[in-house]
Parts: structure tokens; sequence; C-alpha cells
């Protein structure tokens, strides 16, 4: 269900497994309710990760460390990387995708024209194998199922979400990964990465490869909104 990837006193990291819920539901525990049993100390939820989605997840350790991340999270305070695998090819290989995001159909979300209140999100993307491209996403905002979205908006739904039309031919999983979180906690910069370790498609060599030159995700120039 997970890993434990840094027990710190305010907080601990865990990486999850996809296809995992957040949520207790039908009568399951979730992922938090899980991870509480077997540590045997009470978490608190201060973000969420989509069941299909895999990676780094950050839970408080205290009401006080909680109503903190609850604050830094809304203020866009932490940063957040995602990798995802999406068959096809974009309109653009890099750059913004900007909107307002309402509900659809079918638990869905559709990106529209306006940008009251927009999602935005910010990405590159390498091709890794003949259809196949690898993202980096970097939201700005934090919109219910943004990158999604995001993605499906281009064109390319990313590869196993078959709720946005992404292929489940040869998809093993949803190709969505929370790579990499990076904020400052009691005047210290803290970074924390983890890479996918599941998932045929994450494992191909074109894949495996472009993630070994990929400079750390904050270490890239990741251009200012015009």
């Amino acid at each position: 269900m997970y890993s434990v990837i840094a027990t710190e006193p305010d907080f601990i990291l865990l990486d999850k497994r996809p296809e995992v819920h957040f949520h207790s539901q039908h009568g399951e525990a979730g992922l938090v309710a899980s991870a509480e049993r077997e540590l045997g100390y009470k978490l608190y939820p201060v973000h969420r990760l989509d069941t299909l989605t895999s990676g780094l997840l950050l839970l408080a350790r205290s009401s006080e460390a909680a109503a903190e991340f609850t604050r830094m999270f809304s203020e866009h305070k932490v940063q957040k990387y995602y990798l995802a695998l999406a068959k096809g090819k974009p309109g653009k290989k890099q750059g913004w995708i900007i909107g307002d995001m309402a509900k659809s159909r079918r638990s869905q979300y559709k990106l529209l024209r306006s940008t009251d209140n927009p999602a935005v999100t910010q990405f590159f993307s390498w091709s890794v194998a003949e259809g196949l491209r690898l993202y980096l996403l970097k939201p700005h905002s934090g919109k219910t199922h943004q990158l999604r979205v995001a993605l499906s908006s281009l064109g390319v739904p990313i590869l196993g979400d078959t709720l946005y039309g992404g292929s489940a031919v040869d998809a093993d999983r949803g190709y969505l990964h929370a790579y990499a979180l990076e904020f400052v906690w009691r005047g210290q910069v803290l970074r924390y990465l983890s890479l996918p370790s599941q998932g045929e498609a994450f494992m191909q060599p074109g894949v495996l490869s472009q993630l070994q030159t990929l400079k750390q995700p904050w270490d890239l120039h990741w251009p200012k909104r015009k």
C-alpha cells in the first residue's frame, strides 16, 4: 500500500502505491487509516493523491503542524512535481496549460477557455519511445484532477487513465506519479524525491534513461508565467 520515505518530528512522507484509495471506503481501510494502524500514531492529511496516482504524500503528525501545512499548500508554498506518461504527440512539447475547470459527465472535469479562477500547470516533455512521451508537470494551483485534465486537454491523456480517455492497452496502471516535494519548514529548505517503482512502462529503457539525465526538478529553469 505504501512505503515510508522519511519520518520527521512534525510529519512523515509516504510513497503511495498506485490504485490505493486515500480514504477508507466500502468497509476497507484507506491509506491514512492503514498507516495510522501500522505506525501506531495519529496522522493528519494536508493534501491528497487520486487513487490511480502513486508517489509522495505528506502527512502531519500533530494538529498544529497540520494547520501550518494546510496553509502552506493552500498558498502554494509547497512546490509539487509529477511524472506522467502519455501516448501521442501534444500540440506543444512544453509550456503552460491554463483554464477554468468545470464538472462534466461521469465524475469528470473539463478545461474551459475562461480564466476567472484557472487551473495552472507548467510542463516539460520528452520522447522516450515510439509514440510515447514522458511529462514533468508542475501544478501552480490545486484543482481536483488538474493534471489529468491538463494532459487530456492537449489531446494526450495519461496512459491508463481511462476516465479521461487514456489508453488501457498495455497499461498496467494509471501513469501519474507524485515525483518530488520542496518546501521550507522551520527555516530549513527540504526536498524529497521518489522515482516511480511500479509500472512496466515506467521501467522502459527510454524512460529510465531520461530520468537519469533529468536534472532535479527544482534545478530546472521554469520560465515565469507571462
